[in-house]
């Protein structure tokens, strides 16, 4: 599910800065390839666990320099299941969706 009400949308922010902030929040730089990262927080929710994403493309330097610039596109949160991965159009319980806005809305503030 995409998250509509996405303040990080459109934030420009270097790689090491925007690595150092948001494992703060608790988010993991997850998966990253070439020019694409994507930044993970879990939330366990009725012996659930859903994972908050964001997904960031580099648009100066290269990923893996600490000064490549970032700018942030969309968030998702999926239910995690196994052996599959993320399921995305299962329900979110409406409290773990406040929570992934609140923690969205935390890190934004942090980068503006």
């Amino acid at each position: 599910m995409i998250i509509e009400n996405n303040p990080l949308k459109g934030i420009k922010s270097e790689l090491s800065h925007l690595d150092k902030v948001s494992s703060r929040l608790g988010f993991v730089r997850n998966q990253w390839e070439y020019n694409r990262a994507t930044y993970d927080y879990q939330i366990k929710h009725d012996g659930n666990d859903y994972y908050l994403r964001i997904d960031t493309r580099a648009i100066e330097g290269k990923l893996e320099q600490p000064h490549a610039v970032l700018n942030i596109q969309e968030a998702y949160i999926g239910r995690a299941t196994f052996p599959q991965g993320l399921n995305y159009t299962d329900p979110i319980p409406a409290e773990v969706l406040r929570s992934a806005e609140t923690k969205l809305t935390e890190l934004a503030n942090v980068l503006q």
